[in-house]
This record gives structure tokens, C-alpha cells and sequence, in this order.
């Protein structure tokens, strides 16, 4: 962002510190007229023909523009991605507890990462981990839905569950109602 002396354009159109336009001057004008009321000029649209300037304290734009993006940061919500981790020897017991623990995680608003763990030969199988992860995704596909499919990465396979939209899950749970009870009054 160019200021005062850094401004190139031989011409640019000025605008006011109150957001009015003063219109196109040379831009000797534009900083005698910046300078008598002790404020910059500053170049806020470089691109347009002629340039864009307005006649404002730097400080205090550079103040407010940091205070809007800390703004829009706060706003934004960031995910979080879990991650669980198995083995392609994994018991059925253990399976079921680490997936309530996957299930906790997605409906609390979490991605989670699936990863099968292969060591030494169980390398040569990698079918073993991707039928293990689809098992999961089914198991948990009324609170998650599949965003990464299965895929292999150096001696691991995995996969990414997203939660489903709240909304999305009660919508489903009054379908299935609404075909249960159909199936009951034929």
C-alpha cells in the first residue's frame, strides 16, 4: 500500500476523510490538500483508472484494518481433526470401543482422521485395512458421513469421517420414522 510521496500516478481521484469524493487532482494537490489537514494520502485502489486515494490518518486506518481482520478470525470456526488409530489385528471388542470413542468425537463437531497401522508383512494386504475402514464408516454413518475415501499413504491406510448437519441426521431419523410407519398401516 503506497503512501504520500510513494504514490506514482500523475493523476488520482481523491477522496475525503468523511468518505466523500473531492475528485480527480494532480497529485501535488492531492498531498498539499492531505497535509494542510495534517492526515496522508493513501493509495486504496491502485488499479482503478485513474488511482483511488484517500485523505486519512495511516495510523489509524492500518489500526482499524487489523481490528476488522481479528474480527473475521473470530468468526471463523475452526475443525478440529481427531485422529483414531487401529490395526489390521484389531479384535471386534476393541473396534466397537474405540468407534463409541469416534462417535463421541463426531457428534461433538470434530472430523476424524481412520488409519489402519500395517507392520512387516501385513503390508502385502492392504485389503485387510481398507474392508476395516469401510466396517467403521458403516458402523458410524449415522453420525458421520465419509469425506476422504480409503486410500493408502506410505505403510498406512485411511480415512476421513465429517460430522453430519445436526439438522441433516433429524431429517434422516423423521424419514426413517415416516417409512416405519408405512410399513406398519399398509
Amino acid at each position: 500500500m503506497r503512501i504520500n510521496e510513494a504514490i506514482r500516478a500523475p493523476q488520482v481521484r481523491v477522496i475525503g476523510e468523511e468518505g466523500g469524493q473531492l475528485g480527480i487532482m494532480p497529485i501535488a494537490q492531492a498531498l498539499s490538500l492531505a497535509r494542510s489537514r495534517n492526515l496522508d494520502l493513501i493509495e486504496v485502489a491502485p488499479q482503478a483508472v485513474p488511482p483511488v486515494c484517500r485523505i486519512l490518518d495511516y495510523g489509524k486506518f492500518i489500526y482499524e484494518r487489523h481490528k476488522r481482520e481479528k474480527e473475521a478470525r473470530k468468526a471463523q470456526k475452526a475443525i478440529e481433526v481427531r485422529e483414531m488409530r487401529f490395526r489390521p489385528k484389531t479384535g471386534a471388542f476393541h473396534q466397537e470401543i474405540k468407534a463409541k470413542r469416534v462417535r463421541k468425537f463426531l457428534e461433538q463437531g470434530a472430523k476424524v482422521r481412520l488409519r489402519v497401522l500395517f507392520r512387516g508383512r501385513e503390508n502385502t494386504h492392504p485389503e485387510v485395512g481398507f474392508s476395516l475402514l469401510q466396517d467403521l464408516a458403516k458402523m458410524l454413518e449415522d453420525v458421520g458421513a465419509v469425506d476422504t475415501q480409503p486410500q493408502m499413504e506410505g505403510r498406512s491406510v485411511f480415512m476421513i469421517l465429517a460430522p453430519l448437519k445436526r439438522k441433516t441426521a433429524n431429517k434422516q431419523a423423521k424419514v426413517e420414522e415416516r417409512a416405519d410407519a408405512k410399513d406398519q398401516n399398509p
